[in-house]
């Protein structure tokens, strides 16, 4: 997805920002109008004695404060409102792309960066174009008509308040120079600061485990310093320069008023024009000192908008054919032909081979089961028939198809995966077991998986039992219960493919023995049993050893006993000679 750019955002509510810049030039104009009311109040009325004029000069003044208080209210609101409207459709694009981003992606990317980048970048960026993005148009139109009136009222008079703007211009562009690095610096350090604070709540119950507190405390204080510090730089630079912006506004007023008493005394200005003048220079006094917080502010929203076109930058690996394969139905055949897959970490100077000449078949309705150590590739032959990944060589097709050929969502979807790290949401388990499938799942079809998957005999007991809300992340329940929802999850959305990696490695030999009854019932759907028991993959119709990504045995139980290789070392391993129970 391509970047859009913030002006494409303005042009396309350019309506309502029309309306409201409008709404400013009027609200501004009005209050501009005052200070010539000013002047005719001095030299008409307080002068010249025409008393009458009084209250028609104060009618006046009424109706530009009430004017005044419409039309800033309508700039506000329109500001706000589109702004906002904005600041949420940059949000929903960001988060659209970053989830048709492939998994090397994330490989890389820490969630504590996305989220910096989701949240708090967007918030700036937002602040840029609604509050800060309002008061710089208002600035630039109160100043415009302001130097216009003065220079009405007298060219030279007018020509100090100009010097004014030009020197504090100049050094409101230094300081947005100067801040500009360290917005980029702060950026970062705010990912980091994520990061480590959601790896350390999302871990906590780990870091208690190994006493870890006082070495994470340390890590986090560490990048806290470092926040602090460039926080720090940003102040000193705004408190260098701020004070010369502040003492250009004070000075200002004074200088007219001598310079502009000057010209009165010799008879070439009026008294109320140089009432006027110097309520002008007073009007123009706080476009001034709005200057370096403006600067600092508009910064920081360049600075974020640059992080965010970083990550636009990124375009998925994994995509899909313009016109893919669709077939009417899946039936289930998986075919791995001679696939090898190498993979490239950041920071490496070649790839790595995970898996390497990968040939095996599974038919529809048929069960393979998946053994080795652990970094043999087992998971690796999952993702990429879920192509999360694309292979380095050789093809992995599904009834005959290339997944390359086939349309992402129907390759995923025709796919039942429990993953060995299963992920619950804070949500109902009723919630957590339709997951993708809302629509298309009752209650009648949760309860039936829960009790395939043997989770109802824990579920039901609960006093709001498919309507128990769960912890982040399933914190409140065991491992083998959180497994078994997960097992659930799976069984309910019945699709023509089921992959189980590690997924009954927390549950006890007697529910993983009816969850395997199960699993042999489902005659209509092929079935991959990733696992390092050989209770789980024992009744497959083929079973194949992985070692160092390359396939070192295959076969069915009986003869890879008979052969007395890795799974039979295994088996030994496991059951100390062989148990009649298991088989």
């Amino acid at each position: 997805m391509e970047p859009k750019k913030l002006s494409a955002y303005l042009y396309e509510y350019k309506l309502p920002y029309l309306f409201a810049i409008l709404s400013i030039a009027i609200s501004v104009s009005l209050d501009l109008i005052s200070p010539q009311l000013t002047k005719r109040i001095i030299d008409e009325v307080i002068i010249g004695g025409e008393t009458g004029k009084l209250k028609y000069f104060l009618a006046g003044i009424l109706g530009i404060g009430v004017g005044r208080c419409i039309f800033q209210y309508v700039k506000e609101f329109t500001f706000d409102y589109t702004g906002i409207k904005i600041t949420a459709s940059i949000r929903r694009r960001l988060f659209d792309h970053i989830q048709s981003l492939s998994a090397d992606f994330f490989d890389r990317m820490n969630t504590g960066e996305l989220m910096a980048r989701i949240k708090d970048d967007i918030d700036r960026i937002g602040d840029g174009i609604t509050f800060v993005g309002m008061l710089l148009i208002e600035v630039t139109i109160h100043t415009s008509i302001v130097l216009f009136c003065m220079y009405r009222l007298d060219t030279r008079l007018a020509l100090v308040p100009t010097a004014a703007m030009i020197a504090a211009g100049s050094i409101a562009i230094i300081m947005e120079r100067k801040l500009n690095s360290v917005y980029e610096a702060i950026s970062e350090e705010t990912a980091a600061l994520n990061t480590i604070a959601e790896e350390n709540l999302a871990g906590v119950r780990t870091v208690k485990a190994f006493a870890r507190e006082k070495f994470e405390i340390r890590k986090f204080l560490s990048h806290n310093q470092k926040y602090y510090d460039l926080n720090m730089r940003q102040s000193k630079i705004f408190v260098t320069y701020y004070p010369y912006l502040s003492f250009i506004s004070k000075l200002l007023p004074l200088i007219v008023l001598l310079l502009g008493g000057r010209l009165v005394i010799n008879g070439e200005l009026s008294f109320g024009a140089l009432g006027a003048f110097v309520e002008y220079s007073m009007n123009i006094v706080w476009p001034m000192e709005m200057l370096g917080w403006l600067t600092n502010s508009f910064s920081s929203a360049v600075a974020s908008n640059r992080k965010l076109n970083k990550i636009y930058a990124e375009k998925p690996s994994i995509v899909e054919k313009e016109n893919p394969v669709v077939p009417a139905s899946i039936r289930g055949d998986i075919a791995f032909s001679h696939v090898s897959f190498s993979k490239l970490d950041e920071g490496a100077s070649a790839p790595y081979e995970i898996l390497h000449d990968i040939s095996f078949q599974v038919k529809a309705g048929k069960t393979i089961g998946i053994m080795g150590a652990t970094g043999a590739g087992k998971s690796s032959i999952i993702h990429l028939l879920e192509r999360f990944y694309d292979t380095t060589k050789g093809t992995v097709s599904i009834d005959g198809i290339d997944v390359k050929d086939m349309s992402l969502k129907q390759l995923r979807g025709s796919i039942s995966l429990v993953m060995q790290d299963v992920f619950l949401f804070s949500d109902t388990i009723m919630e957590n077991v339709k997951l993708g499938q809302r629509d298309k799942l009752d209650a009648h079809a949760v309860k039936y998986a829960s009790k395939q998957a043997q989770a109802n005999s824990f579920i039901e007991p609960m006093e709001k039992q498919y309507d128990t809300v769960i912890g982040e992340r399933g914190v409140g329940l065991s491992g083998g219960q959180k497994q078994r929802i997960s097992i659930a999850r799976a069984f309910a959305k019945k699709n023509p493919i089921l992959v189980l990696d590690d997924s009954t490695s927390a549950l006890d030999m007697e529910t993983e023995q009816m969850i395997q009854n199960t699993l042999r019932n489902l005659e209509h759907t092929t079935k991959i049993i990733i696992a390092h028991r050989i209770s789980s993959v024992m009744h497959a119709d083929e079973i194949i050893i992985l070692e160092n990504g390359s396939i070192k045995e295959r076969g069915t139980h009986e003869t890879l006993m008979a052969a007395q290789g890795l799974y039979y070392e295994t088996y030994a391993a496991q059951y100390q000679g062989g148990n009649a129970n298991v088989c």
